[in-house]
């Protein structure tokens, strides 16, 4: 079902249908207060942006979703395929106080820890069990997606909150589309290599260069870690074909921000 817009004090931001029942968002870039070239709602911390700038716009974003924003915990995300089990321990990492580790995906049984993931180009998923109220989020560029980062993490939350597969909810948010992801062979290689033939629909060759549909990637390997195909949602927005509205590594380089996703258990 197609993602809602909001808009509130000039922060927009989307939502997943398929998660009304838990608080979430993806936020754009839009409602902030950061400077160029991070203007305005930028999540990214390490960039150059002003902190306070920055603990700003998290108030604002979580404010609109009914979060504490000093609870947050925010991935550390260096394109692998580690998932944290975060605890009440974790709060306020990433943004009040050091991360001590590196994860592209967050879990999590408790209440009030809202788990942060980024994208400016790769894939971002958030996950809910609304049986036993455990909730995900999920880093997953090509090369996560190509480690099975999202099959993993479904299996964590399994292993550590007894969540069935076939239970969890899970929305796709924006990312770069197969219209601007534009690659060499040795994406649809990686691919080929972790999901066989399933990899196939999602990989097109037009002229000399590969293109590939990430979303449609990271929802076959929800498919594969046994969520059921009404259980998905993509938002479908291409971050590359809106700089207006998103940030783009591929457009944009490194003087950017990042847009973010935000899940937390009530």
């Amino acid at each position: 079902m197609p993602f809602e817009t909001h808009e509130e004090t000039g922060l927009l931001w989307l939502t997943s249908p398929l998660l009304a029942g838990v608080r979430h968002g993806f936020s754009t870039r839009k409602g902030g207060v950061s400077a160029p070239p991070w203007d305005s709602l930028n999540l990214r911390t390490g960039c150059g942006d002003a902190q306070d700038a920055l603990r700003e716009n998290y108030r604002r974003f979580c404010g609109v979703i009914g979060a504490d924003e000093k609870r947050a915990v925010l991935a550390k995300q260096v394109h692998e395929t580690t998932v944290r089990v975060v605890t009440a321990g974790d709060a306020g990492k990433g943004l009040w106080r050091e991360r001590d580790y590196t994860a592209d995906a967050l879990i999590t049984h408790e209440p009030d820890l809202p788990l942060f993931v980024f994208s400016a180009d790769c894939g971002i998923l958030l996950l809910h069990d609304p049986v036993t109220g455990a909730v995900g989020a999920v880093h997953a560029g090509w090369r996560g997606c190509a480690g099975g980062i999202v099959e993993k993490t479904v299996a964590a939350m399994a292993a550590e909150y007894g969540a069935k597969p076939e239970n969890i909810l899970a929305a796709i948010g924006p990312c770069i589309g197969p219209c601007c992801f534009e690659t060499d062979g040795d994406v649809p290689a990686a691919m080929r290599d972790a999901l066989g033939v399933d990899a196939e629909p999602y990989l097109e060759l037009r002229g000399a260069k590969w293109h590939v549909d990430l979303a449609g990637l990271n929802r076959q390997w929800l498919l594969r870690a046994g969520l059921t195909p009404d259980h998905i949602d993509t938002c479908g927005l291409c971050t590359a074909c809106r700089p207006g509205l998103f940030w783009s590594h591929r457009k944009m380089g490194e003087a950017r921000g990042v847009q973010g996703a935000v899940i937390v258990r009530t």
